[in-house]
């Protein structure tokens, strides 16, 4: 006789779980979980090996054995919090880097390629599409701003209807002429014009209709700290080191 309905009722009691909280967090139907537990309906193989992996059970004590509150209170404590809160999901964007920059430049638009890019989990809107891009150059560094290798852009992607309601000078990602390219934007007289920083590269200037996939950039990454906020950071471990000096002339 198997045990397996009163089993994970027992351990929906101990671990506090609902039954909606327990369904979910096995991508059950609540009324499938509690046929389970009934003992009218007999769980799928994949439905056994998935509750038994969660809680540190053996296949043959969930089925076969009933178990003790004591024995369910020596399984992993950490594992009584999960399905008891909203867990939430960071937007993954795939990265282009340099060792796939070249693949990239081929299959752009090949949905299976793009989910095998590497990916960063961010805390931005999951429903917009967003492009990464792995700096590897000095094309855009200059004395005022510097984009160094190993610096992280991410872009949002723009419609090609869009291109020219983009702001003058915005940072973008686009993929034009066979290259994936980090520059500023420009347009005029109907062309658009890509600027990189490094004053010795020299501008790009192209029909809208040449761009592949254009990205406006968002967000930054730096490996360091931005050089404009170095000066800000020294007022403030100079305030808290004048802050720790009247504390040591109280006390």
């Amino acid at each position: 006789m198997s045990h397996f309905g009163k089993n994970i009722r027992k351990i929906r009691n101990v671990k506090k779980l609902s039954q909606q909280a327990f369904a979910e967090l096995f991508e059950l139907k609540r009324g499938t979980l509690g046929a389970y537990e009934e003992e009218r309906s007999e769980p799928r193989i994949e439905t056994i090996i998935k509750i038994a992996n969660h809680f540190s059970i053996t296949i043959d004590d969930l089925l076969t054995q009933e178990l003790t509150v004591n024995k369910l209170l020596k399984f992993k404590d950490d594992l009584a919090l999960q399905g008891s809160f909203h867990k939430e999901k960071f937007a993954e964007i795939p990265c282009i880097t340099p060792k796939t920059e070249a693949d990239y430049i081929l299959y752009y638009d090949k949905p299976h390629f793009i989910e095998d890019l590497p990916k960063l989990h961010l805390p931005v809107d999951p429903d917009k599409e967003y492009r990464a891009y792995l700096i590897s150059n000095l094309e855009m560094t200059n004395n005022d701003k510097a984009y160094c290798p190993k610096d992280v852009v991410i872009g949002e992607k723009v419609d090609p209807n869009d291109f020219t309601k983009i702001d003058t000078s915005s940072l973008v990602i686009a993929l034009v002429h066979g290259k994936v390219l980090f520059r500023k934007f420009y347009y005029s007289s109907s062309k658009i014009i890509l600027r990189a920083n490094n004053t010795n590269i020299e501008d790009i200037e192209i029909e809208s209709g040449e761009i592949k996939e254009m990205w406006h950039v968002c967000y930054t990454f730096f490996r360091r700290l931005p050089e404009n906020n170095t000066v800000e950071i020294e007022q403030k471990l100079n305030f808290l080191e004048q802050e720790f000096m009247k504390l040591r002339e109280k006390f």
